[in-house]
């Protein structure tokens, strides 16, 4: 084996591996990424079923009550779009160890990136997700303030 050949060998080898590498790391952030997503999902769920009953059963109307409802249903629809997100990302990271299994590097690659871009688009939908959580915060604090404005009275 001539030593143009072995060093291109050597190269393919550290490249194989860095890729394996970067892709490992991403086996315990995807899964745990999506347990985060699924407890937003069912705090939100909690709350929403809390709301049902004391609106069905109590008569009780919260602050902001159409706002807030507004804004729960745009939540839940975002966690369950973040949700699958994740789970893409994580389809195309084992897309892409398949690939690097079969020495395919070019679809690795290709695989990993769409797991990444998974990835971004998740992170994205979580933070708007995140705005319209803080949103409805603020009408439950209005409401406390409110209470607390006629109670002083």
């Amino acid at each position: 084996m001539s030593r143009l050949s072995y060093s291109k060998n050597l190269e393919t080898t550290k490249n194989m591996n860095l890729e394996y590498t970067f892709i490992a790391i991403m086996f315990p952030a995807i899964p745990l990424t999506m347990v985060m997503f699924g407890n937003r999902f069912h705090t939100t769920s909690v709350l929403i079923r809390q709301m049902h009953d004391e609106y069905i059963y109590e008569k009780v109307m919260p602050a902001e009550f159409n706002n807030q409802l507004k804004i729960l249903k745009s939540r839940i629809t975002l966690l369950k779009r973040a949700q699958i997100a994740m789970g893409l990302s994580f389809l195309f990271n084992m897309f892409s160890v398949f690939a690097l299994f079969f020495n395919a590097i070019l679809p690795a690659k290709f695989f990993f990136a769409l797991c990444l871009l998974s990835i971004i688009v998740a992170l994205i939908i979580y933070l708007y997700e995140i705005t319209l959580s803080t949103k409805a915060l603020k009408y439950h604090l209005l409401d406390l303030d409110t209470k607390n404005k006629e109670r002083d009275q």
